[in-house]
């Protein structure tokens, strides 16, 4: 049994603190919202996130202490616009023992960081504390409710140390959530984020449907996106294999189709006319795909790599070209 302490209760920190519960492990999570706190203290349910599940094993708390105090792995669930901040909370209560499981994947915001990915940026804050505790990615085709409900899922478990991901991946993995281990987090991380481009490309396909949208366009928009992410993730740091695992082409093809997938839903509320303010004002939840799309094409100028699948998609974003242009540019972007 392992003590996991899960920071951020959303409906993706909530679905693992449910699958963990239920295989035995006792579990703690950390949230910020009082509405997500008295619903899992008075019903048991995070009705906020996933009202659908019911989880009486799972402990809740607004106190950071609490979870560093009771718990050996921290699992980071957080939007990467936020992690940073609550890193500079924990950083002072974490002992040595702690692992730190990160949920949230890609570029650092710019002013906040000079190391680049979201994982390297907190071991460079810890080390700046004088700390060493392992920073492992978790990322890979993960829809939460799904995940929540049972569904065999598999992810990948990264960590510059391969014997600490592979010991995460043992105690972490479960029944229905199969963790693979990997020593390659710069490339999990990478591909973990870049996937929200080509699914937020693949959603304006979905908002299209009626007109030029169909199944062979989106196909064509799955392939653009992937090629051109092999080439510039390779360029960024990423192993060319782990294109073709879990992180890579198989969080992309979840994310790309499933209903459930928040950055396809935002690409589709944006191919059915809705401008980015409207599209981003009717989200619940928050969706990476914008953020990404801008930063990862802000690092492909600096670097010099040629990415026209993401320029045409940060054209769209900015309101430049309409999604017809946008999307016909997108696949017209496929090299051989």
């Amino acid at each position: 049994m392992a003590r996991i302490g899960i920071l951020g209760l959303g409906n993706w920190g909530t679905a693992l603190a449910k699958v963990w519960c239920e295989d035995g492990h006792k579990v703690m999570g950390w949230t910020i919202e009082t509405e997500v706190y008295e619903s899992l203290m008075t019903e048991n349910i995070n009705k906020k996130y996933l009202p659908e599940s019911e989880i009486p094993e799972l402990q809740a708390t607004m106190e950071m202490s609490d979870v560093t105090e009771t718990c050996e792995i921290i699992v980071l669930a957080l939007p990467s616009s936020v992690i940073l901040s609550v890193v500079n909370e924990l950083i002072p209560l974490l002992r040595p023992s702690h692992v730190l499981l990160d949920l949230a994947k890609g570029l650092a915001p710019s002013d906040e960081s000079e190391s680049g990915m979201i994982s390297k940026e907190i071991e460079a804050r810890l080390a700046m504390a004088g700390k060493s505790n392992p920073v492992v990615v978790l990322t890979g085709p993960t829809i939460a409710p799904e995940v929540a409900r049972g569904v065999m899922t598999t992810a990948l478990v990264a960590c510059h140390d391969r014997s600490v991901a592979d010991r995460i991946s043992e105690r972490l993995s479960t029944e229905t959530l199969i963790l693979a281990a990997t020593d390659d987090p710069d490339g999990a991380e990478l591909w973990g984020a870049y996937k929200n481009t080509v699914a937020l490309a693949c959603g304006l396909v979905d908002g299209l449907r009626g007109g030029i949208g169909g199944d062979n366009l989106k196909a064509a928009l799955v392939l653009a996106g992937f090629s051109e992410g092999i080439r510039l993730l390779e360029v960024m740091g990423a192993e060319p294999s782990t294109a073709f695992g879990p992180a890579g082409i198989g969080d992309l093809y979840v994310t790309a189709t499933s209903p459930r997938s928040r950055n396809r839903t935002l690409g589709e509320k944006l191919g059915s006319g809705k401008s980015l303010e409207e599209a981003l004002g009717e989200m619940h939840m928050v969706a990476e795909g914008v953020r990404a799309a801008r930063m990862f094409l802000n690092r492909a100028r600096r670097l010099e790599v040629n990415v026209p699948f993401l320029t045409s998609l940060g054209d769209l974003l900015d309101g430049e070209v309409e999604v017809r242009e946008a999307v016909r540019r997108m696949v017209e972007s496929y090299e051989v």
